[in-house]
């Protein structure tokens, strides 16, 4: 069953701090310049303790992020709540690719942890060891969640939503909590402390099924981290944000392929080497026109569908596989398997990879290729989550980089520490 209770969340002070000024997107989305910028905006940003870099004074850079946590703590920019809480998260925002303003509605809980073996909590996609041990070292410095694992369940009735929606009913009045991302997102908390209504959407959620969305390498590393110190209470459950399956903000963008650096690749070769795989199309103009593309993407057969646009070729080619080729298979691993790895000998498509570069923005993957910053580009269809969810449920995984869910959940919005 899942199991999900109120926790003390410890957040930042917004009498002391503007929220927009230190919330942040997750570590693992912030390049080198973005973090500088983080950094420089505040002295309080977030970026300080996610993202932590080394110094004359911390040569162990996670035991840089516990004292920065500690030192926000102790001048009371970071306050824990008294009172064990829900937290009703709103994520206002731009579906950047359709243009249109979206809300995004879930609930911020501290969740029991279980392995994937047990059913409770099922993945859809692969972690790399890495970064499983870079969170591991930061929870054991630290000591606090500090970003949510992002999942879905179904709630088809509506009976959580409902229930939420009645615990705020005057949402429409100013949040406890609100900021803004750089990507334009208003990010809005309101905290449902009373024990009651945290019982009832505990009793409701606990027949349900959550379907991690974001954030494999937080929850294997929760689940680590409570296996390797059984026994104790405050390891027992992980922050998580739950959104329903039917909610309109849950959106998928598609993860394009930028490839370069494969020799002798050019476009009459790589359209003659595809054509026994596929049936190929051209569609006039549509390496320069996103929304054209797009339309004839969505329009083409529902068996496994791509796109390739070449440098100087204004002209996108549909790539049209058999409805069988990807029978209970994702788009994007018949991608890897056929045209990247058999094509084009590009293997494994695993991060480090260094012929593949992946975009989710469809007209700045065109933007890329058109500008001839690549060989080839390959656009993909998303995945619809109903396929995510059934793999989840055969207990079959997907490539990396197969979902990008926008937008990201804001880190140091709401933390969770360990200790109660």
């Amino acid at each position: 069953m899942l199991d999900i209770a109120g926790f003390r969340g410890l957040t930042y002070d917004p009498a002391k701090v503007d929220l927009s000024h230190v919330i942040t997107p997750p570590y693992d989305v912030i390049n080198a310049d973005q973090r500088a910028a983080l950094a420089e905006r505040s002295p309080y940003n977030f970026v300080r303790i996610d993202l932590p870099e080394q110094s004359a004074a911390h040569a162990d850079r996670y035991r840089s992020a516990a004292d920065t946590l500690a030192g926000y703590q102790a001048s009371g920019i970071l306050r824990q709540d008294t009172a064990r809480s829900l937290y009703r998260y709103h994520q206002e925002f731009t579906d950047r690719e359709r243009q249109c303003r979206v809300v995004r509605k879930g609930v911020l809980a501290a969740v029991a942890l279980s392995p994937w073996s047990a059913g409770v909590i099922r993945p859809h996609e692969h972690t790399f060891k890495a970064a499983r041990e870079d969170r591991m070292r930061m929870l054991e410095a630290t000591r606090v969640h500090l970003s949510p694992v992002f999942a879905t369940y179904e709630d088809d009735a509506r009976d959580v939503e409902r229930l939420l929606e009645a615990a705020t009913a005057d949402a429409s009045g100013p949040p406890d909590l609100v900021g803004t991302t750089d990507d334009g997102t208003r990010h809005s908390v309101w905290r449902i402390s009373d024990p009651a209504t945290i019982a009832e959407v505990s009793r409701l959620l606990a027949a349900k099924h959550a379907y991690v969305l974001d954030g494999h390498h937080r929850y294997e590393t929760m689940v680590a981290f409570r296996e390797r110190e059984a026994g104790s209470p405050v390891t027992e459950r992980g922050l998580m944000f739950l959104v329903p399956m039917n909610d309109p903000g849950l959106i998928i963008l598609p993860t394009h392929r930028l490839i370069h650096g494969v020799a002798g690749l050019s476009r009459d070769g790589f359209l003659a080497a595809a054509a026994p795989h596929c049936r190929i199309e051209r569609v006039a103009g549509a390496a320069r026109d996103a929304a054209q593309l797009r339309a004839a993407m969505t329009a083409a057969s529902p068996g496994p569908v791509f796109a390739a646009a070449f440098p100087g070729d204004p002209d996108a080619h549909l790539l049209i596989f058999p409805d069988d080729a990807g029978a209970l298979e994702p788009e994007v691993a018949v991608l890897h398997r056929v045209v990247l790895e058999r094509m084009l000998g590009v293997t494994g498509g695993a991060e480090g990879q260094p012929k593949i570069r992946y975009v989710s923005d469809t007209a700045a993957t065109l933007d890329e290729i058109a500008a001839g910053r690549a060989q080839l580009a390959l656009l993909v269809r998303p995945p619809p989550l109903a396929q995510i969810k059934q793999l989840s449920d055969l207990g079959r995984v997907m490539p990396q980089k197969s979902t990008y869910f926008f937008p990201k959940l804001a880190s140091g919005l709401v933390m969770m520490p360990l200790d109660p």
